[in-house]
């Protein structure tokens, strides 16, 4: 379905989130519908007000005029980024204005506010894509009361049953996605709240894996997966594993996963109640299953919590995971890639780590990095080691990346480093705060490139806003 809105040029469909058979875990039975918003900076057009336009005043939602007379603020209030829903499910989206607040319901009033990272924060936050009144329109149905839609009542926005005002309500609750009246940024890369990618290249596509961010404590339970041919237009490939159904041994706390390939079969491997875990799949977008029924890495198996797992594979073929938080351990993993033997875990002794190790080889060095301080600090940084042999020994080399205030940038870090095929060319993923209204629970995620020096020591990363 197109998208359009007479004399406004076609929506753009880099990533789309597409409605399948059911709103999960909301309404089983719902039918397939076509209706979708493509992901980035949107503007919704009211299809029964002519030239009226979703916007927010004074933390309120409504409708208004809009045009290209109006200005500059009046703009930027009609103008959202639309992400996949906070709360998850398919087909469903969540909407940020450019303050980095949300559009939410409470008391069926839509309002915007910060995020609060409560489970009722994230799912009052969340709509799932309708078909609208008229042909390329949508609605937007509450993602956690079934049967009410965001739609315009007197200019302002409600979340209203059909029985209220019966007689209009299909076309107050339907609107025209149009192109932005303000443009959307490149970064983040991905819309939403997201941290601790893992970056891969994978069957001709660049693949993220990331944490879904956005939780109070970290809490979040689903791992999502994205993919791309250029780094710049994602495909958002949904839940890949969901803790609470799938995994027996934990159901919180899914945090940054990585990924392998061996024996014909994906290896995804996750940190999830601060134990690590692993599943397994056919192909790179899942969906996972967890072939052990227990943590490959058991809390207290050593030292410092056990989570941020990254695995290397060497130019022979031998896999290595790292892992740790407050220490760094490695050991090889064993061909099946789900098991290893404890007597060979090696410790690391690297200045100021703190957790997130990533190895990558470029020409027959190794490189070690890892991230400094705590996620919750603007501080928060990457430095770097290098070594002659996946376990070392490691020669401290500094720091590659790290805040800009001038560009408000803070807390980057959790990287992750991928070679473009074929190429001497290389690109580094990481989180930072949500720009400009986020903190250690609310990141998103960017990529720029990475590049070295003659010697082959890295480059300072310059980052992008």
């Amino acid at each position: 379905m197109r998208l359009l809105h007479p004399g406004r040029k076609a929506v753009a469909r880099a990533m789309t989130v597409i409605l399948g058979i059911s709103v999960v875990t909301i309404v089983a039975t719902r039918p397939a519908h076509a209706a979708e918003i493509p992901t980035g900076a949107r503007s919704l057009q009211s299809v029964n007000i002519a030239d009226s336009y979703l916007r927010h005043a004074d933390y309120l939602g409504g409708i208004a005029a809009v045009s290209a007379s109006s200005s500059a603020q009046a703009k930027s209030d009609a103008t959202v980024t639309v992400t996949p829903g906070l709360a998850g499910g398919a087909g469903c989206v969540s909407f940020q204005a450019a303050n980095g607040m949300w559009l939410r319901h409470r008391d069926y009033r839509i309002r915007l506010e910060a995020n609060a990272g409560t489970g009722t924060f994230l799912a009052d936050a969340t709509f799932c894509v309708r078909d609208g009144s008229v042909s390329g329109s949508v609605r937007l149905e509450s993602a956690n009361y079934p049967g009410r839609f965001l739609r315009h009542r007197n200019r302002e926005l409600w979340l209203d049953p059909p029985t209220t005002n019966p007689s209009t309500f299909a076309a107050d609750s339907s609107f025209r996605v149009t192109t932005p009246w303000v443009a959307g940024s490149r970064s983040p890369v991905i819309k939403g709240l997201y941290a601790d990618p893992n970056i891969a290249h994978l069957n001709g596509r660049y693949y993220l894996y990331p944490t879904t961010d956005g939780h109070n404590g970290w809490s979040g339970s689903r791992f999502t997966a994205f993919s791309s041919t250029d780094l710049v237009n994602w495909t958002h490939h949904g839940t890949i594993l969901d803790l609470g159904p799938q995994i027996s041994w934990a159901d919180d706390r899914a945090w940054a996963p990585t990924i392998a390939y061996r024996n014909n079969r994906y290896y995804f491997y996750f940190s999830a109640a601060t134990h690590i875990g692993v599943a397994t799949s056919s192909s790179p977008a899942g969906p996972f299953t967890d072939p052990l029924g227990r943590p490959l890495v058991p809390a207290g198996f050593r030292s410092g919590q056990m989570i941020d797992p990254h695995v290397f594979t060497d130019t022979d073929g031998q896999s290595y995971l790292y892992w740790g938080n407050g220490s760094a351990y490695a050991v090889r993993l064993n061909a099946d890639m789900v098991s290893f033997d404890p007597g060979q875990v090696r410790t690391f002794s690297l200045p100021n780590y703190r957790e997130a190790a990533f190895v990558f080889r470029r020409d027959n060095r190794y490189y070690l990095t890892y991230s400094v301080d705590d996620t919750r600090s603007e501080n928060y940084h990457v430095e770097y080691a290098t070594g002659t042999s996946p376990f070392g020994p490691w020669t401290h080399r500094g720091t590659i990346l790290s805040k800009n205030l001038n560009l408000g940038i803070k807390g980057p870090g959790h990287q992750s480093v991928v070679q473009a095929l074929g190429s001497d060319t290389w690109y580094i993923a990481y989180h930072r705060f949500a720009i400009p209204a986020g903190n250690g629970t609310n990141r998103e995620i960017t990529i720029d490139q990475l590049r070295f020096n003659v010697d082959g020591t890295i480059q300072p990363v310059i980052p992008t806003r």
